[in-house]
């Protein structure tokens, strides 16, 4: 009979913008040396590496990078994972698998992403790539793909306008107090509403605040068997996961807004962690753009069908409200590094839950969800984490 495994130590960069000789074996090597001392630990029994690349770094073989970066990790395993903006995640769960299979007992998680060498150009294309080329490419950029999913949603329930705005209002109000966020500024409700010089349209009714940040940035993990975590000075239980999938053409959906992959994804976690919606003190969740994080509410089950702006309007996902969203910031003010947001979205739940996360902290909070996803939620990834 298998345990649940742990997480017993983290690391994590400043998002941002990173000086141009700054690369994806520095930040990685930055983190995997911080997160391997958090959890007291010399060497891990494997690496596991999560890096999107897609053109935007010419090194590849990522996983070999981190005991280039750290020469006392060149001899353990290796591997890198990809699975687009989800890429952080499918490698901490391919850890998660190693420790829970009693293959070994610890394991070091690693994501990270170099965005700011390239032109816009090269971002522009590699994001392209997490979308169906044959029929969706000709939309220009994926903050497009978005911007038609925006106006079916205008179609069916009204102009999300508002919602968008409150969405991205409350992300950037909460980014003020995190310290390695890359925008740590209020913007204000007004701001995020009405398109300016300084909030330009970026693709049909979505805003420049309405799209999550390029970045560069790391963050590790330390993953561990329970015997393990129990010498750890604190540790965070994996309660449940769940990785769904859905159809890639998002045109071949039978409903486009429902992110059905995401939804099963979602319950699946919460039923595995045995608990529900109304158990959760936070969610850290993957708003790479405002309506994203909308339409997870009414996947969820946080809101109705149509309804994800009354919740917004209500407070309920505010930090003071009932189920705080994205105390982080979110991808919105944190910043988006492809590969290393599903391990960042994991270190700011577990700094919640250890009572670490400082200016951050809520008053109480004891059992976190973490989705992230890969592309127009076509890899979905719950992860339900508990304080221990």
């Amino acid at each position: 009979m298998t345990t649940d495994p742990f997480l017993t130590g983290w690391a994590h960069t400043a998002f941002g913008k990173t000086a141009p000789e700054t690369t994806v074996e520095h930040l990685m090597a930055e983190v995997s040396t911080a997160a391997l001392a958090d959890a007291g630990l010399e060497q891990p029994d494997a690496v596991f590496v999560g890096v999107f690349n897609a053109g935007l770094s010419r090194q590849s073989f990522e996983g070999a990078l981190v005991g280039a970066g750290q020469p006392d990790l060149a001899l353990v395993p290796a591997s890198r994972h990809e699975n687009a903006c989800a890429t952080g995640s499918a490698a901490l769960y391919a850890a998660l698998d190693f420790v829970q299979s009693g293959r070994g007992r610890t394991a070091l998680v690693v994501g990270a992403e170099k965005m700011t060498g390239v032109g816009s150009d090269v971002v522009n294309d590699a994001l392209l790539g997490a979308s169906y080329r044959p029929t969706e490419e000709q939309a220009g950029s994926f903050a497009a793909i978005f911007g038609r999913l925006a106006d079916t949603y205008a179609d069916r329930y009204g102009d999300p306008r508002e919602a968008l705005s409150l969405v991205a209002a409350k992300n950037h109000r909460h980014g003020v107090a995190n310290p390695w966020a890359q925008m740590r500024r209020d913007l204000g409700v007004e701001f995020c509403s009405v398109p300016s010089e300084k909030n330009p349209v970026t693709a049909g009714r979505l805003l420049r605040t309405d799209c999550s940040l390029v970045s560069d940035g790391a963050a590790a993990l330390v993953v561990t068997t329970e015997d393990v975590a129990r010498a750890a000075r604190r540790r965070v239980r994996v309660a449940g996961r769940a990785h769904a999938n859905d159809v890639f053409e998002v045109a071949r959906r039978a409903d486009p807004l429902a992110l059905d992959g995401a939804a099963r994804s979602f319950r699946a976690a919460l039923r595995e962690a045995g608990t529900t919606l109304d158990g959760l003190d936070l969610l850290e969740t993957h708003d790479c753009f405002t309506l994203a994080e909308l339409l997870q509410y009414e996947a969820f089950g946080i809101a109705e069908p149509g309804k994800g702006g009354t919740v917004l309007a209500e407070g309920l996902t505010e930090r003071d409200g009932r189920l705080p969203v994205n105390v982080s910031g979110g991808l919105k003010a944190k910043g988006h590094p492809v590969g290393a947001t599903g391990v960042s979205q994991a270190v700011m739940a577990a700094l919640q839950l250890t009572g670490e996360a400082g200016e951050m902290q809520l008053p109480a909070a004891d059992r976190a969800a973490v989705f992230n996803m890969g592309g127009a939620a076509v890899a979905s990834y719950t992860t339900v984490l508990e304080a221990a």
